[in-house]
């Protein structure tokens, strides 16, 4: 097996100078790093999204001046990756669009159509859960009032804040990609909530079939927003994360959509979330790692800053992709030899 080339990913929080040295000699990256150091990137085989907060060897970091770094070695030059925009309009050809042997990392804008299209309807989408589908969601400092976008490396200096961008990478016949997830949350045995329409933001709404408002049930039942909603979509535990709330607005902002006709429950209470967390990534076979990104929530309340979440590291994102939109997860892609 030795002897065989093999795809292999190299994560690494590098400098402006390096990353624009890697990209001019050709090579597949994707690229994490504020929207300031994304515009600077020379046009190449990358794609790239907007995010200030990152895990890296030393531990959670955040900075407006890093940049972290996926490089995808052993690329064959007659079956090379395949890096692909997409619409509101065509996001739902991902996955035929994915290699028949291999994986795709995707990137998608927060708050986006697209992202809300690819929230609502991924799991539908034709020849999903074929090909592994990994990526993130980008974003911005929170403190800040921007716009999340992704760059697409080909063109010229594109910076898109309502396309998702993706990279469609080959394996060779001797290797295999795999997705996972870490979930600390279970539906709680609260009150059952229902939404009229479907969003990122949230208001009126039934709880136990009665009309309401979300915003002011938080308040009112002193809500614990570090919980998130979690619904089942056909099986899987699906988290939607709470990002504001405003009582006196009578809205409440969410870091995924709450659709239509789901029934939704506050999780569970953790009774500590940094040792469940750690507890349950040690329960994982986290050897292999090629990817990894985690939840900007997770971070937060983990108070990751400083800290090293095992030998995991990449973006700490708006939203994880483990083939549909996650929240408040951390996910990862592992690369065996068959």
């Amino acid at each position: 097996m030795s002897n065989k080339q093999s795809i292999k990913i190299e994560s690494q929080m590098l400098d402006l100078d390096t990353v624009k040295a890697k990209i001019q000699a050709g090579e597949f990256l994707t690229i994490a790093a504020d929207e300031g150091i994304l515009s600077e990137l020379p046009s190449g085989n990358w794609i790239g999204g907007t995010i200030p907060y990152f895990m890296d060897e030393s531990g959670g970091v955040v900075s407006k001046e890093k940049i972290f770094v996926n490089s995808i070695e052993g690329v064959q030059s007659n079956n090379p990756p395949r890096i692909t925009i997409y619409d509101n309009g065509s996001i739902n050809r991902i996955a035929k669009d994915a290699p028949s042997h291999g994986f795709t990392l995707l990137i998608l804008p927060a708050s986006s159509d697209v992202h809300l299209n690819y929230s609502q309807n991924a799991p539908e989408f034709p020849n999903m859960f074929f090909t592994p589908i990994v990526g993130w969601i980008s974003g911005y400092h929170l403190d800040d009032d921007a716009t999340a976008k992704v760059g697409f490396g080909p063109g010229n200096n594109m910076l898109l804040d309502q396309q998702a961008v993706a990279m469609h990478i080959p394996l060779p016949e001797h290797q295999m990609a795999d997705v996972s997830i870490i979930n600390l949350f279970e539906e709680g045995k609260g009150a059952t909530i229902e939404f009229p329409t479907t969003g990122f933001a949230a208001g009126t709404c039934t709880i136990d079939g009665k009309a309401s408002n979300l915003a002011q049930y938080i308040q009112e039942q002193n809500i614990d927003t570090r919980l998130p909603l979690v619904a089942d979509y056909s099986g899987i535990k699906v988290n939607v994360s709470v990002k504001a709330v405003d009582a006196d607005a009578g809205r409440v902002d969410l870091y995924a959509p709450v659709f239509e006709g789901v029934k939704y429950h506050f999780a569970s209470p953790i009774d500590n979330y940094v040792t469940e967390f750690e507890t349950e990534l040690k329960k994982n076979d986290t050897q292999n790692i090629a990817f990894s990104c985690n939840c900007i929530l997770n971070f937060l309340y983990s108070e990751l800053e400083g800290k090293k979440t095992g030998h995991m590291t990449g973006p700490i994102t708006f939203g994880e992709v483990a083939y549909q939109l996650l929240n408040q997860t951390m996910v990862y892609l592992t690369l065996s030899e068959a």
